[in-house]
């Protein structure tokens, strides 16, 4: 017999669904450092840690989205700083919409 999902692990399966849109956001801002895309995150209640958004990191990277840049830090070793490419602006732009379309059929069906 198949093991019920909890409440928990279906709203972790969500959040994980929305962590690459959410980044993007938080680049698209400003350039950003991991800690301060992780501080922003929790802020906004998407607890991540950093064993999940490094690799995400990396792959948004591979994927020709974000690209960093190291810069020296006061307070210890060179940072690195991400920014969103062209096709990075280009992908949030499509996820834009498709976040707005998603959520007005959900909304429609929550009325």
């Amino acid at each position: 017999m198949p093991k019920a999902i909890t409440l928990e692990e279906s709203k972790s399966s969500m959040r994980r669904g929305m962590l690459e849109y959410c980044i993007l956001l938080i680049i698209s801002q400003e350039q950003a450092y991991a800690s301060d895309i992780l501080k922003k995150l929790k802020a906004a209640d998407l607890i991540v840690v950093e064993g999940t958004l490094y690799p995400l990191l990396a792959r948004l990277r591979a994927d020709a989205l974000v690209e960093y840049v190291w810069e020296e830090s006061k307070s210890g070793p060179p940072r690195k700083y991400y920014t969103l490419t062209k096709l990075g602006r280009e992908n949030l732009t499509h996820l834009k919409a498709t976040w707005k379309s998603l959520a007005e059929s959900i909304n429609s069906l929550t009325n």
